[in-house]
């Protein structure tokens, strides 16, 4: 045993645990079983000579290399993405991050309006069923464009928004309704559809109600109502592992003077000098000077 054995054996382990780590709790994890169930079946007919078996497998095991990378397709791209973004993660850490801090100001605009939306945001299993289901734009993630989007007057505004990394792959798409009969009755279409399509994939859904213009955030099939925007800006945060400057998001104003930013009046009063005694007599002897003046 040598140190480049060794050096060999660690590699195949960490490409190994890296391709079981990305198949984990996704769809591919379940085609990886039936994968290894052929295989065994191609060893067990070996074992026990079954001559017909053999023939089948053996016929069709120089296919099953193409099979699989087109079954694993998305996932052997998840995987050299990944690789990529390690590999360039200085550059373009800053970037995401602020493509995800323009879904928090999208948020916040359209809870101050209560203007309906519903943001999908794609993670590991890819949403491209759901993608071909709308119109397609390949635009990149802004604010601006999230909120000419989901504007009332929009063609585009009903439907769900996809967004792949920090681009917007297409608007007005068709999700899945949650059937949970657990849900509250309160919910609707915008809602169901937001927990229907994290139920089937890992993705999360930022949904913002038309009618109260609260925000709710969706993830595995559970719901997070009544959220602000900073409890939303911590919650995609935790979940995208990105850290979004707090200083970057807007403060609400409301109408008159309470949501203006700056120190009260009873502050700036207590921060001006108070005039001494002295002041108050020299300028007292000022006045009566200028009286005196004015009676002659």
């Amino acid at each position: 045993m040598s140190v480049i054995s060794v050096i060999d054996i660690l590699l195949v382990a960490v490409v190994i645990y890296g391709f079981l780590a990305l198949v984990k709790g996704t769809r591919a994890s379940l085609m990886l079983v039936g994968a290894a169930g052929l295989g065994l079946a191609f060893y067990l007919s070996r074992l026990g000579n079954l001559a017909a078996l053999n023939w089948l497998i053996s016929t069709l095991l120089p296919y099953t290399v193409f099979a699989l990378i087109v079954v694993f397709a998305a996932e052997i791209r998840q995987a050299l993405a990944r690789l990529g973004r390690g590999l360039t993660l200085s550059r373009t850490a800053g970037s995401e991050a602020d493509a995800y801090d323009d879904i928090v100001l999208a948020a916040n605009l359209f809870c101050q309006n209560q203007t309906g939306a519903l943001i999908v945001i794609e993670r590991e299993i890819g949403l491209r069923t759901y993608i071909e289901s709308g119109v397609p734009l390949d635009a990149r993630l802004s604010y601006d464009l999230l909120a000419t989007i989901f504007r009332p007057s929009a063609p585009l505004h009903d439907g769900a928004v996809i967004v792949q990394n920090d681009r917007i792959a297409a608007a007005a798409c068709f999700l899945p309704l949650s059937m949970n009969p657990v849900l509250s009755t309160q919910l609707g279409t915008r809602h169901r559809a937001g927990i229907g399509v994290t139920e089937e994939t890992d993705a999360i859904a930022v949904i913002v109600s038309e009618e109260t213009g609260s925000i709710s955030l969706a993830v595995s099939g559970k719901i997070e109502r009544e959220l602000s925007v900073d409890q939303l800006r911590d919650r995609l945060g935790a979940l995208l592992r990105r850290y979004v400057p707090p200083s970057t998001l807007p403060t609400p104003i409301t109408n008159g003077s309470e949501g203006l930013e700056g120190p009260e009046p009873d502050a700036l009063r207590g921060s001006l000098p108070r005039p001494t005694d002295a002041r108050l007599n020299e300028s007292r002897l000022n006045d009566s000077r200028l009286n005196q003046g004015a009676d002659r």
